[in-house]
């Protein structure tokens, strides 16, 4: 289980330029990530995703996006993405306990 405040620093050094996760708050270069746990990849109304997104037919929750976070482009492969990935557990365990939050 990840710490939420953590995560949200963690957001705001590595995500924030391309993401918000406020309800309501406009899309930026990706998608708003508020309330996104539950739902399936590109489905985030008002966004533009790849077909490799819309197509990809996963729920995000905890497992799914722990997975996305350590290789974006490996978990869909064209995705416009241009995020690395976070290689430590504890950085994607503490993000994704953020974004669970963020709805």
């Amino acid at each position: 289980m990840g710490d939420v405040e953590k995560g949200k620093k963690l957001f705001v050094q590595r995500c924030a330029s391309c993401h918000n996760a406020d309800q309501g708050a406009k899309h930026k270069q990706g998608p708003n990530l508020f309330g996104m746990f539950g739902n399936k990849t590109g489905q985030a109304p008002g966004y533009t995703y790849t077909d490799a997104n819309k197509n990809r037919g996963i729920v995000w929750d905890t497992t799914t996006l722990d997975t996305y976070l350590e290789n974006p482009k490996k978990f869909i492969p064209g995705t416009k993405m241009i995020f690395a990935g976070l290689k430590k557990k504890s950085d994607r365990d503490n993000l994704v306990a953020y974004l669970e939050s963020r709805k």
